[in-house]
C-alpha cells in the first residue's frame, strides 16, 4: 500500500482545474465507433474513488483530489476531456455488501485473478505464481485462455518487463520472457518515460495472466517459454500503437510508481506542487494516465473501435468492503454515452468480465460473472451484445 499523505480533499466544484470546460466542443454528438474490437484495460492500485469522510486511516479518495486533476476533468460534464467518458459511481470490492461484512477479497492479488476468473479461486495473499506456496492457478476457465481458444489476440503490457535495467530500453524481442518474478531498482543510466525518475519496479501480482498455467506457460522465466510472445514491456506500447500492432485485448499495468501504488523517494512534484506519501503516488497515476489515454486516443486501434477501460483493484480503510466505499470505473469509447455519463448501478470486477466476454463472444460464463450486471449502460444502446456464448467458442480459421 502506498504510503499515506495528508492533503486534504477538494470540493467537487474544483474538478474543472485540469482543463478549461468547453460547452460549445461538446455541443455536437460523438460518432459511434461502431462494435468494440480493441480493448485496453489499465489497471491501478490501492485507491478508493469516495470513501467516508471519517476513513482517515485510508489514503486519499481520487473523486474531487486536487492531485489527480486530469481523471477528475475526465468525469466533469462539459469539460472536453470528459466527451466520450462514462464511469461508475457505485462500483465495489468484488463480494463486498452494505455492512461490509460479507466475504473480503483481499490483498491486491486475489482481484487480479478475479478479473480473469471470476473468483479468487480461493487465493488470500501476493505470492508469486512459482516457488514455495506460489499462487499459480492451474484451471483453464478464464477469459484470457477462452480469448486464445477463439483465436482472439490478447497482450499484458508490464512497465519495467523485457528492458535493459541499466538503460530503461527494451530489449529485443527474442529475449522477451514471461514475466514470474519481480524487478524493483534503479535505472544507472535510464529514466522513467512518465515520472522522469530513475526508479523502476515490475511484480507479478499485478499480472492477471501470469497468474495462470494455461497463459504463463508454465514454470520458464525464458525466451523459450512458448507463451512468452503474449509479455511486452508497456515502454513497447508506444511503437506498437504507430504500427497498429497491438492486441485485441490489451491489459497495461503501469509499474508500483505510475499505478498510484508507492510514492516515488523523492516525491512527485505535478502542475507546480510538490507532493511526497500517498498523495504524490495519486499525483504520479494521475500524470501517468494524462499521458497515455491520449498517446491510445490517438492510435488507428482506438478510432477503430476502442475502448479503454481505467480499472482499480481493490478498496481500502476501514471496513472497505461495505457500499460506503466506490472503486474508480472510468470507460473511454466512442460508443460512451460520453460527457461524463454516470449511472449507481452497483458494479465490481464481475461486471468488467462479463462485458469483455460479451464483446468477444467467449464462453461460457465465468464463475461470479454468470449473475453479475454488465456495463452497457454505460454505453450507447446495442454496443454490447447481450449474451455470452454458453460453450467454448472455435478458433478462427
Amino acid at each position: 500500500m502506498a504510503e499515506r499523505g495528508n492533503v486534504h480533499m477538494a470540493s467537487s466544484r474544483l474538478l474543472c482545474l485540469a482543463v478549461a470546460c468547453s460547452a460549445a466542443l461538446l455541443s455536437s454528438p460523438a460518432l459511434a465507433g461502431g462494435p468494440i474490437r480493441h480493448v485496453f484495460v489499465i489497471a491501478f492500485e490501492n485507491h478508493n474513488w469516495t470513501q467516508p469522510k471519517s476513513d482517515d486511516a485510508a489514503p486519499e479518495q481520487i473523486y474531487g483530489n486536487p492531485a489527480a486533476p486530469y481523471i477528475n476533468s475526465l468525469v466533469t460534464p462539459g469539460n472536453p476531456n470528459a466527451r466520450q467518458v462514462s464511469y461508475a459511481s457505485a462500483y465495489h470490492n468484488a463480494l463486498a455488501t452494505p455492512d461490509g461484512k460479507g466475504p473480503h477479497i483481499h490483498p491486491s492479488e486475489p482481484n487480479y485473478i478475479w478479473s480473469e476468473a471470476g473468483s479468487n479461486l480461493g487465493v488470500h495473499s501476493d505470492r508469486n505464481p512459482f516457488g514455495l506456496f506460489g499462487n499459480n492457478q492451474s484451471t483453464r476457465a478464464t477469459l484470457s485462455a477462452e480469448l486464445m481458444g477463439a483465436g482472439i489476440s490478447w497482450k499484458s503490457y508490464q512497465e519495467d518487463i523485457d528492458i535493459n535495467l541499466r538503460t530503461n530500453q527494451v530489449l529485443p524481442r527474442s529475449q522477451w520472457t514471461v514475466p514470474l518474478s519481480p524487478r524493483v531498482g534503479i535505472f544507472s543510466h535510464g529514466v522513467n518515460a512518465y515520472n522522469g525518475s530513475n526508479q523502476y519496479g515490475y511484480v507479478p501480482r499485478h499480472n492477471p495472466q501470469v497468474l495462470f498455467t494455461v497463459t504463463n506457460g508454465g514454470n520458464n522465466p525464458r525466451p523459450s517459454n512458448p507463451l512468452a510472445s503474449h509479455y511486452a514491456p508497456l515502454q513497447q506500447l508506444k511503437a506498437d500503437l504507430a504500427s497498429n500492432h497491438v492486441a485485441a485485448y490489451n491489459w497495461i499495468t503501469p509499474d508500483l510508481y505510475n499505478e498510484m501504488h508507492s510514492a516515488l523517494d523523492a516525491g512527485f512534484t505535478y502542475h507546480g506542487h510538490h507532493y511526497q506519501g500517498d498523495v504524490a503516488a495519486i499525483a504520479e497515476g494521475d500524470n501517468f494516465t494524462s499521458r497515455i489515454v491520449p498517446m491510445i486516443m490517438a492510435s488507428k486501434a482506438y478510432k477503430d473501435g476502442g475502448l479503454i477501460i481505467l480499472w482499480w483493484d481493490e478498496t481500502e480503510g476501514r471496513n472497505s468492503d461495505d457500499f460506503a466505499h466506490t472503486i474508480p470505473e472510468i470507460i473511454i469509447s466512442p460508443d460512451a454515452k460520453g460527457n461524463a455519463y454516470t449511472n449507481h448501478i452497483a458494479y465490481t470486477h464481475s461486471s468488467d468480465l462479463k462485458t469483455m466476454q460479451e464483446i468477444f463472444q467467449v464462453g461460457p460464463c465465468l464463475r461470479d460473472a454468470c449473475k453479475a450486471t454488465d456495463l452497457a449502460a454505460l454505453f450507447r444502446p446495442g454496443t454490447i451484445p447481450q449474451h455470452i456464448p454458453d460453450r467454448p467458442r472455435r478458433a478462427r480459421q
